[in-house]
C-alpha cells in the first residue's frame, strides 16, 4: 500500500533530490530507478548482499555499491533513501536504524518510489501472476517502433538494450506491476493490463480471494483495463519466441496498441521482430556435442507447464529430442501450498533434477523438501506409466556432477528453470555464461 508518509511530502521534492542511496540495489525493479536517477545526473550510490550482473552493470556506469548491509554505508548528507520491500520484514533492527538515523529524510520502498515517478506520466502498466514480464517488453517495443519513445522499466534484461530500462522522452510510461504485498497499488495506470490471476504469493496473500481483491482494488485506480484480449489472438503474427503463452502475450500488446491508436500492420511487424527477454525461455546456447541450453526463469506450476510447452513446440518427441530439466523450487511457502501443482507440471520432460529449495527471504521448512517433491513427481509419472527419470540433489556440486556425466548430445535439449540460481550449474558445466 501507499505509505502514508508519501501524503505528507511534495513529490516535487522526493524527484529533486541530487544524492540517492538504494538498499538491495541488484534488484531487478529497484536497479531500474538507480539507472533513471544516474540518467538524470544525479549522484547514485547502494548496496546489496551479493554481487550479480545487474550491480556488476552498475559499477560500470559508476554507482558506488557496497556488498552487505551496513548504516555506515549510507553519505551523512544522501538526500534519498529508496530500499527494496525485503528489508523491513527480513531485516527489521536495520530498517528501524535506518529510519532513526536519516529521520528528516524522505525514505521510500521501490514500490512507492515507483508510484511517485509514474504519477504525472500516461503509465501502461503490466499485471498478473505470469506473462508480466513478456507483455511489458512486447509493448514497449510496439511503443519504441511506433516512435512513441516511452519510459520503460521492466523484470528482466531487454536483449537488445541488454538492461531493464529505457529513457524515453514522451508521456508515456510502460512498467512492470508486481502484486507482491500489493506493491502495485502504489501505481494510478491510464492503461492497466491483467495478464491471468492464480493463486501465487501464498506467504502473504491468504488465499486466492484475498489476491483477486487486490487486483480489484488496482483496477478501480485504472482508467483503462485490459484482460480479456482474445479476439487479438487470430492477429498474432507468427512469433520467434515460442509457446502459446507467449502468443497470448503478444495479443495482450496488441489489445494496448489497439487502444493507443498504434497501426495493426506496425504493431504485428513489431512482434515479429521480438526476440525474448532475459531468462524467460532464453537460448543460451549449443554445446560443442550439439545439446541445445536454454535458460528460464519458471517458478510456479502453470510457467513450468507452458515453458515445457514451448520447448515441445520447437522440439518434439517425435524427433526424438529428449529435455533433461534441472528444477530449483523458489521458496518453501510457494513449494508448500502449491506442491501438488508442482508434482503434474514436469509431464512434458524426459529427465527432471531438482536442486535445494531457493528460501531467499524464509526461514528453514523441515516439512517440504526438493527430495520430498521428486518422489512425489516419480509416484505421479509411475501412475501414467511414464519413463521420465527424476532424481534430488542435496547441492549444486553434486548436480554438476551428475550432468556432466550424463554426455548429453545432439539429441538433448538441457534447460535450467527457477527464479533462483539454476542457471549456474549450466554456466559451470557447459561454460555458458
Amino acid at each position: 500500500m501507499m505509505n502514508l508518509y508519501l501524503s505528507k511530502i511534495n513529490t516535487s521534492g522526493i524527484l529533486s533530490a541530487r544524492k540517492v542511496f538504494f538498499v538491495g540495489i541488484g534488484g531487478i525493479g529497484i536497479s531500474a530507478i538507480a539507472r533513471m536517477m544516474l540518467l538524470e545526473g544525479k549522484v547514485v550510490l547502494g548496496s546489496d548482499m551479493g554481487e550479480s550482473e545487474i550491480t556488476n552493470e552498475l559499477k560500470k556506469f559508476g554507482v558506488d555499491i557496497f556488498m552487505g548491509q551496513d548504516i555506515n554505508f549510507i553519505p551523512k548528507d544522501i538526500e534519498l533513501i529508496v530500499y527494496t520491500i525485503a528489508v523491513p520484514k527480513y531485516d527489521p533492527k536495520f530498517f528501524e536504524q535506518l529510519k532513526n538515523t536519516f529521520n528528516v529524510v524522505p525514505i521510500l520502498s521501490y514500490p512507492e518510489m515507483l508510484g511517485v515517478v509514474t504519477e504525472n506520466k500516461y503509465t501502461i502498466a503490466v499485471s498478473g501472476t505470469h506473462g508480466k514480464t513478456t507483455t511489458t517488453a512486447m509493448i514497449a517495443k510496439i511503443l519504441i517502433d511506433a516512435g512513441l519513445d516511452p519510459t520503460v522499466v521492466v523484470g528482466s534484461l531487454l536483449k537488445d538494450y541488454k538492461s531493464n530500462f529505457i529513457a524515453g522522452k514522451s508521456e508515456f510510461f510502460v512498467v512492470e506491476a508486481c502484486e507482491y504485498e500489493r506493491s502495485f497499488l502504489n501505481i494510478k495506470p491510464k492503461i492497466l493490463v491483467i495478464t491471468n490471476i492464480e493463486a501465487d504469493h501464498l506467504d502473504y496473500y491468504k488465499d486466492l480471494e484475498d489476491i483477486k481483491s487486490a487486483f480489484k482494488q488496482l483496477e478501480s485506480q485504472s482508467e483503462i483495463v485490459i484482460s480479456d484480449y482474445q479476439k487479438y489472438l487470430d492477429k498474432v503474427p507468427k512469433l520467434a519466441v515460442p509457446g502459446i503463452h507467449n502468443r497470448m502475450d503478444a495479443a495482450a500488446a496488441l489489445a494496448v496498441a489497439d487502444v493507443l491508436g498504434i497501426d495493426e500492420s506496425s504493431a504485428r511487424k513489431s512482434l515479429q521482430g521480438f526476440s525474448g527477454t532475459w531468462r524467460r525461455l532464453e537460448k543460451k546456447g549449443v554445446t560443442k556435442e550439439g545439446t541445445i541450453v536454454y535458460d528460464d526463469y519458471a517458478h510456479h506450476p502453470t510457467e513450468i507447464k507452458a515453458s515445457l510447452q514451448g520447448l515441445r513446440e520447437l522440439y518434439p518427441k517425435k524427433n526424438k529430442k529428449k529435455i533433461t530439466v534441472l528444477f530449483q523450487p523458489h521458496l518453501y511457502s510457494r513449494t508448500k501450498a502449491l506442491f501438488d501443482d508442482f508434482v503434474m507440471s514436469f509431464d512434458g520432460a524426459d529427465r527432471i533434477l531438482l536442486l535445494p529449495i531457493y528460501f531467499a527471504r524464509e526461514i528453514k521448512d523441515d516439512s517440504v523438501s526438493s527430495e520430498k517433491l521428486a518422489n512425489a513427481i516419480c509416484d505421479h509419472f509411475l501412475k501414467k506409466e511414464n519413463t521420465a527419470f527424476v532424481e534430488a540433489f542435496p547441492d549444486f556440486k553434486s548436480a554438476e556432477v551428475y550432468v556432466n556425466e550424463l554426455n548429453l548430445g545432439e539429441n538433448d535439449v538441457f534447460v535450467t528453470m527457477g527464479a533462483g540460481e539454476a542457471y549456474k550449474v549450466a554456466e559451470k558445466v557447459f561454460n555458458f555464461s
